[in-house]
């Protein structure tokens, strides 16, 4: 100890300096109330000055270099009033601010030179003619006259304005008015359409969403063309206080879950949601299940399809997903491919992806059980080939399934999280290399090899990536299960998972419906029926009009 202690005497006296400094984070409040939060919750004041001051406030314009505040004299009918607007630079189209708000604004035009106090219409009616005298208000003529803009709201809260402001809009603010004027003139640089890239089709629709609200709607009502398609803005988050548009089908979707959904929304006390993904677990029914309760796509066709069916659709602004909801286990199952082959096709489709996800879930814990407690249901050649592959690995078989599927689970997030171009060499790296010097080398046995190989195959079948993770994740614990008990072990785990996928609900809706409890099918079966038996949308929406088509669609067959 003495030792140490002198070290430390020895060290501190070279880096000693004359002037000792502590630097300390203090908690700055003003009684219990935040700084930020003295600047909430007002109203725009009739004084300019006052204004300016707490737009100055508020936005930090003295260190914020990206916050412009162009001050001005605005002249109209002969009158002079101070006023300024203020933008983001980046956000907005500065040309537009220049030729369509300044320039009518500040600039002595005809109009503006006209000392009439009085605004003259006449009309005629019944060959008399009507001569109206409207007297001059300034608010009036601005908004009438002076603003060539196609989108101007007046707001009278610094909040909804500062909200708007931050996503792109121009406020105009004028001396002795109480209230701004909210201007639309956005423009910032934005990831163009492009094709989805989690979840591609050959036949189907090319685009996908972006991370722009409006530019997905726009999407969204291109497909849809019906006027009932309602498209509702909620605002979401204390700090960052970003869009959410929530989109439904009027006449068709389940007024109860529209209501249900903006309730959810609505009632979101956060301070920041920065994507769909928290989004979804937030409004989700059961938040403690690995099971996803809502659907997630980038695809705007499938989006469009579920809207039709009768669904909710939630957008969150700089998210390129959308949020589908209500949903059952067998929406996760199904692929945009689907509805664009032959039924016969999406059907064998369906069937191989059913069968991969019982290989996915239950391989390796039913290769435990087996080879484990139940040896005798192996063929004789087959069980002597496992044994003479197993002779010289030193590990048991337990471990040796775990420290495969780890391996793998390693190489496939490392696959993902290296650049691209890296991400083919760290999977061929990982599969074959380190796979064929692992048997090589006694570790792990042939026969394991294939059956974790079969396994990774069988996981990237499953369209939807949060069911894929639920079903990796829930892989563990039957593979622990058929190491302690066997088949008795993996048919309780089975009977405990259906108990659970049978209490689950999506927005009201059962997770395993139309199968448990047992409804009419309608179009949402597992295997889809022909386009032309599609006559009715799921029971379980409980839609306002539960029938899609005729029950003779092709009428020219009848002729």
């Amino acid at each position: 100890m003495k030792l140490i202690d002198k070290l430390q005497n020895f060290f501190s006296s070279i880096f000693q300096d004359d002037k000792k400094y502590d630097f300390v984070l203090s908690q700055e409040t003003v009684g219990n109330t935040q700084p930020e939060d003295l600047l909430k919750k007002q109203n725009i004041y009739p004084s300019i000055d006052v204004n300016l001051e707490y737009i100055n406030a508020r936005y930090n314009s003295l260190i914020n270099s990206d916050i412009k505040i162009r001050e001005f004299i605005l002249n109209a009918k002969g009158k002079q009033f101070k006023a300024f607007i203020i933008y983001i630079d980046g956000l907005v189209d500065t040309a537009s601010i220049n030729d369509y708000i300044l320039t009518p604004l500040m600039l002595k035009s005809y109009a503006n030179q006209n000392n009439s106090p009085q605004i003259i219409s006449e009309a005629i009616t019944s060959n008399i003619s009507v001569r109206k005298v409207k007297k001059f208000n300034i608010v009036d003529y601005i908004y009438e006259c002076l603003l060539p803009q196609n989108n101007v709201k007046k707001v009278s809260s610094f909040d909804d304005l500062v909200r708007d402001v931050n996503f792109g809009n121009c406020a105009l603010f004028i001396d002795t008015i109480n209230f701004a004027f909210n201007i639309d003139i956005k423009k910032f640089t934005q990831r163009s359409i492009s094709e989805p890239k989690n979840e591609p089709s050959v036949r189907g629709s090319q685009e996908a969403f972006v991370e722009n609200l409006r530019t997905n709607t726009s999407m969204i009502r291109r497909n849809i063309n019906n006027e009932n398609l309602v498209i509702e803005n909620i605002v979401i988050g204390k700090s960052n206080q970003n869009n959410c548009a929530i989109c439904y089908i009027k006449n068709i979707a389940n007024s109860s879950l529209v209501a249900e959904a903006k309730y959810r929304l609505n009632n979101i006390d956060v301070d920041y949601i920065l994507s769909c993904s928290e989004l979804e677990q937030l409004i989700k029914d059961n938040p403690g299940t690995t099971l996803p309760e809502i659907l997630s796509t980038e695809r705007v066709d499938k989006t469009c399809a579920n809207l039709l069916q009768g669904r909710v659709v939630i957008i969150y602004n700089g998210s390129p997903y959308a949020l589908i909801l209500p949903v059952t286990l067998f929406d996760f199952v199904s692929s945009p491919e689907d509805v664009n082959l032959n039924y016969h096709f999406s059907n064998l489709l369906k069937l191989i992806r059913g069968i991969a996800f019982f290989i996915t879930l239950l391989l390796p814990g039913l290769y435990l059980a087996i080879t484990i407690y139940h040896r005798e249901l192996v063929p004789t050649e087959l069980l002597y080939s496992i044994v003479a592959t197993r002779v010289s690995v030193p590990f048991p078989i337990v471990l040796e399934v775990l420290m495969m599927e780890l391996s793998f689970e390693l190489i496939r997030e490392a696959g993902l999280r290296v650049p691209s171009p890296l991400g083919s060499t760290v999977g061929i790296v990982g599969a074959l290399v380190l796979g064929e010097a692992a048997v090589s080398a006694n570790i792990v046995s042939p026969i394991l090899i294939i059956i974790i190989a079969v396994t990774a195959i069988s996981s990237f079948s499953i369209p939807d990536f949060s069911l894929s993770f639920h079903l990796r994740v829930t892989r563990f614990a039957y593979i622990l299960l058929g190491s302690l008990c066997g088949f008795l072990g993996i048919g309780v785990g089975m009977f405990i998972h259906i108990l659970v996928l049978t209490s689950l609900k999506s927005f009201g809706v059962p997770y395993l419906a139309p199968y448990s409890p047992l409804s009419s099918v309608g179009n949402h079966s597992y295997f889809l029926k022909p386009v032309w038996k599609r006559e009715k949308r799921a029971n379980f929406l409980k839609s306002k009009k539960p029938i899609t088509q005729e029950k003779i669609s092709m009428k020219w067959r009848e002729k």
